[in-house]
C-alpha cells in the first residue's frame, strides 16, 4: 500500500511542460459520506461472492483503488449469498447473480449512520452481462470498478452517457473502453474526502436484513429503494435513499444501461 500519493498535472510554463506535484481540486464526493476510522488509511474489505467470470475484475478493480493514499484493501472470502448480498458492518461485499431484466448493470448500496458509511454492497446483474454486448473486459471493469468507488464515498464525474470519456470508470458511457480504471481526480477526491479522522466507537455488528433497517428488504427494486434522490442526465432515476429513523438511512445507486438499449 502507497503511504503517499501525488497527483501528477502538467503545467505548462514559459511554453515548455513541467511536472507539477499537486491534487487535482476534487468535488465528486457523494454527500460527504466516509467511513469512519481514528487514522488513514482506512482499512476495509472487498467480500468475493463472484465467480470466475467476475475475479479478474475485482482483482483489477482491488488493485486499482488500492492506488489510494487513504484506501488499504484486501480481498477476503465472502460472508453472502449472490443473491441476497448483505453486507455486515464494516464490510464491503461484492456479488454478481442473474438479477433479472430491470434496467439496471449494477448497484452500489451504502447503510449510513450519520455521514458514516457503515457497511456497503455491490451487485452486478448476469442478466445483462451474459449478453454480448455486455460481457466484454470493458464492460466489465467499468462497472465493477465504479460501483466499489461509490462504496467509497465516490460520485460520478459525469453523468451524460454521450459525452466524450473522461478516462474514468466514475464517468458515464456507452464506450467504455478508456474508462475502466480511476484517474488522478478520483484519488484526489478520496483525499479530499478522507483529510480527517474521526473520534467515537464504531457501530455495533450486524448481519442480516435488520441490519439495513426495520423492515425485511432486499433492496433490488425501486420499490425498495425509498425515493429518488438523483438522476442521470437523461433524466433517469439513478440514486434513491430509504429512511430507517434515528440517523440511519439505505442509498442506492444503480448504473443504469447505456443510452440507446
Amino acid at each position: 500500500m502507497k503511504k503517499s500519493l501525488w497527483v501528477i498535472l502538467p503545467v505548462l510554463v514559459m511554453g515548455v511542460f513541467l511536472i507539477s506535484e499537486s491534487v487535482v481540486n476534487a468535488t465528486h464526493s457523494w454527500g460527504n459520506y466516509h467511513w469512519a476510522r481514528s487514522s488513514n488509511p482506512v482499512v476495509l474489505t472487498l467480500g468475493d461472492n463472484v465467480d470466475g467470470s467476475w475475479d479478474p475484475m475485482l482483482v483489477t478493480s482491488e488493485a486499482d483503488w488500492e492506488q489510494s493514499a487513504v484506501l488499504s484493501l484486501s480481498i477476503v472470502p465472502g460472508e453472502t449469498t449472490a443473491r441476497k448480498c448483505r453486507a455486515a458492518t464494516g464490510k464491503i461485499e461484492v456479488c454478481n447473480d442473474t438479477y433479472g431484466n430491470n434496467g439496471w448493470l449494477g448497484i452500489a448500496g451504502i447503510s449510513i449512520s450519520g455521514e458514516h458509511i457503515t457497511s456497503a454492497y455491490v451487485k452486478l446483474n448476469d442478466t445483462y452481462f451474459n449478453t454480448p454486448q455486455y460481457n466484454t473486459t470493458p464492460w466489465r471493469n467499468l462497472v465493477m470498478c465504479q460501483e466499489i468507488g461509490h462504496a467509497f464515498g465516490l460520485d460520478h464525474q459525469d453523468e451524460i452517457f454521450t459525452n466524450a470519456n473522461l478516462g474514468t470508470c466514475m464517468d458515464y458511457t456507452n464506450d467504455p473502453s478508456s474508462n475502466q480504471h480511476p484517474n488522478p481526480h478520483d484519488y484526489a477526491q478520496l483525499l479530499a474526502i478522507y483529510n480527517h479522522v474521526d473520534t467515537g466507537g464504531s457501530e455495533p455488528p450486524c448481519r442480516g436484513k435488520g441490519c439495513n433497517g426495520p423492515n425485511a428488504v432486499e433492496f433490488d427494486t425501486p420499490g425498495e429503494w425509498g425515493r429518488v434522490v438523483e438522476r442521470d442526465g437523461h433524466g433517469r432515476p439513478i440514486t434513491y435513499v430509504r429512511e430507517f429513523g434515528n440517523g440511519k438511512r439505505q442509498i442506492t445507486h444503480i448504473f443504469p444501461l447505456a443510452i440507446g438499449d
